[in-house]
């Protein structure tokens, strides 16, 4: 689990003129919040935060004012739609030793068994429950051989030691479709014999 450090200020300024300036200034608003604490509001700067965002649950060390440091892990980031660049962020305060509940994405790894057949991701990232500073970054599932029909649930998935689930056992999570190529095409070739009897 990667901790990175980033500078933050506090603001008093709110509202879309307010985040708008921030924003020109390559900054990012944010709000802290979390442990009962009133809502911290934060100017940070984009492009370290941006980079520290590549990582899925990364843990944020703030220098808030160069006076106080925090841990905190991003819950939610919002991003403009056609840019990409990061409009706000809000950051929820984490303590050492604290669990939290985070989704992990999952990944997977091997060839499904011959025969064209598709991989569902039902639930493209897990839900979990881990102490703030052992969050993994991923889960890898292996689907090596899986035939049509065939699933992983929740509790098939081998997490790391500390880690539990925190979603149904018999959650899917990912499921093998059988391919429906083949059917397609035979459907349409006897659509075109129809057409070219009438």
């Amino acid at each position: 689990m990667s901790e990175v450090k980033i500078a933050a200020e506090s603001r008093a300024e709110f509202g879309k003129g307010a985040a708008r300036r921030i924003r020109r200034e390559n900054k990012v608003p944010g709000v802290l919040y979390g442990h009962g604490t009133e809502p911290l509001h934060l100017t940070l700067p984009g492009h370290e935060l941006l980079l520290a965002l590549r990582t899925p649950n990364v843990l944020i060390s703030l220098d808030i004012d160069g006076k106080t440091n925090e841990l905190a892990i991003p819950k939610a980031v919002q991003r403009d739609p056609l840019k990409g660049f990061l409009e706000h962020v809000d950051l929820l305060l984490v303590r050492r030793g604290e669990k939290v509940t985070v989704e992990i994405p999952v990944h997977t790894e091997g060839e499904l068994a011959p025969g064209g057949n598709l991989l569902e991701h039902v639930l493209s990232a897990l839900p979990v429950e881990a102490e703030a500073t052992h969050i993994p970054e991923s889960v890898t599932v292996s689907v090596e051989g899986l035939e049509a029909g065939a699933s992983i649930h929740a509790k098939d998935i081998t997490l790391p030691s500390g880690v539990s689930l925190a979603v149904e056992e018999d959650a899917v999570v990912l499921q093998v479709l059988q391919a429906q190529a083949e059917e397609t095409a035979g459907e349409e070739a006897a659509e075109g014999e129809e057409a070219a009897e009438a």
